[in-house]
């Protein structure tokens, strides 16, 4: 009796704990043979870094990958919206915070290719800013694609707010 008493509230922590994998929802509206796409978020090492400071000017140094998509089962084109949460907070750190969004689909050999349009042209470069806080873009079905921030650029005004108030914070929504 005495172990269940220590398992019980170690089973419930695991069980309530916010786990880093979303699920689409369906939007089908009765439409048969459409499925749901599958949203991972992408690990925190992957993510995509800078170092801000004080009326510092700078850019990314690191790349990284925000969230992976599988829609390999979904027989339909799907839109993806990219959001940005956390404006009001950035807004008191940043001028401007401007960031490049990159679309990846998965190759058959595996390897991760720049998402192009419909009439084999790449897609137009995305830019997602504290003003313009979400982008949105159609994506085939049938594939898995990854969401990443590529490049960006900002002017740091003030770093009062703490570590949290310097990092964006996204959102992403597959219909």
């Amino acid at each position: 009796m005495h172990f269940i008493k220590k398992i019980f509230p170690l089973l419930a922590v695991l069980l309530l704990a916010p786990w880093p994998v979303a699920f689409a929802h369906d939007v089908s509206d009765g439409v048969i043979g459409q499925e749901t796409a599958r949203i991972e978020v992408a690990e925190a090492s992957a993510a995509p870094t800078w170092t801000a400071f004080r009326r510092a000017l700078g850019g990314f140094t690191t790349p990284g990958d925000l969230f992976y998509i599988d829609a390999t089962s979904n027989t339909v084109d799907i839109k993806v919206t990219l959001y940005l949460t956390n404006t009001q907070e950035l807004s008191h750190c940043y001028r401007y915070l401007i960031l490049k969004v990159g679309v990846y689909a998965e190759s058959n050999a595996g390897q991760w290719e720049k998402v192009s349009m419909g009439d084999s042209e790449p897609i137009p470069d995305t830019f997602i800013t504290l003003r313009d806080a979400k982008v949105s873009f159609t994506l085939p079905g049938y594939a898995k694609y990854k969401i990443t921030i590529d490049s960006g650029s900002f002017y740091c005004t003030n770093t009062n707010g703490g570590r949290d108030s310097l990092s964006p914070q996204f959102y992403l929504t597959v219909d």
